[in-house]
């Protein structure tokens, strides 16, 4: 099911043996656009530190009460690598908290990065390490990208108020996300385009955007205004239902073909 993804702020994350704090920003690909880390504010537990766990550690989902759970307890969670947060998390950092949990990362054998899925650990389970190429493989990617400032994992926090800038001109602010909850990708951007059209919200797809520039706080699309404007108007408080979807994917292969 689609959520928006600021809904999911605030999801309470219940351990085995009690609270361990709540989601206060969620962590993405942007190769991928699969979410790969859930930021946890710990609260009063465990005052002015974050976490962060992968969503394939969730054990548990309660959408009515808010809440998730985890095949965790405490101490475990108390005791994992620390990462800062408000700077780019490094892929060394990443593999610290995998390897501290015993958990396949994400880019380890079955989910390369630029594939969608989360590999052999789903639901929590233990898995034999990647193998060392492979690490250094996809280690060698991300340095690249974070020697040039543009690291490939976002914050959907930080990029909620970029400026979204099309082929002709600028179309309006990220506002939200909106997140499928069954895999955890990102299927939708959702644009507030303000006085350029009437103060409508459109929904933006992935496929669409050619870059994210943290340093210019920029979305820049691959389309033109008009085709961003040919696409449904949304409306946040109706559900995206498959009648929906099928008519935004029509438009989504049409914006795919005008690109290649």
């Amino acid at each position: 099911m689609l959520r928006h993804q600021s809904q999911i702020n605030g999801y309470a994350i219940h351990a085995a043996d009690g609270l361990i704090g709540t989601v206060s920003d969620v962590l993405f690909d942007d190769t991928t656009w699969l979410i790969r880390w859930l930021v946890i504010d710990t609260g009063t537990w465990l005052p002015g530190r974050k976490v962060l766990l992968p969503p394939s550690a969730l054990a548990g989902v309660n959408h009515i009460g808010h809440q998730f759970s985890v095949n965790l307890d405490r101490q475990q969670v108390k005791a994992c690598p620390d990462v800062d947060t408000h700077l780019p998390v490094s892929r060394q950092q990443e593999a610290d908290i995998f390897n501290y949990y015993g958990w396949e990362p994400y880019w380890g054998a079955g989910s390369y990065m630029g594939m969608v899925g989360y590999g052999g650990y789903l639901g929590g389970s233990l898995v034999a390490p990647p193998s060392l190429p492979l690490m250094t493989r996809e280690k060698g990617i991300d340095d690249e990208l974070r020697a040039k400032g543009d690291p490939a994992l976002r914050s959907t926090g930080e990029v909620t108020g970029y400026l979204v800038r099309a082929k002709d001109g600028d179309v309006g602010q990220v506002e939200d996300f909106l997140v499928e909850d069954e895999d955890w990708s990102i299927r939708y951007l959702v644009v507030d385009v303000g006085s350029w059209w009437h103060g409508n919200k459109v929904l933006v797809s992935p496929m669409a955007v050619q870059s994210i520039q943290w340093a210019d706080r920029l979305v820049t699309l691959g389309a033109d205004r008009q085709t961003v404007k040919d696409g449904a108007a949304y409306d946040p408080s109706a559900t995206v239902d498959p009648m929906y979807e099928k008519q935004f994917h029509r438009y989504s292969d049409d914006l795919r073909l005008r690109r290649t």
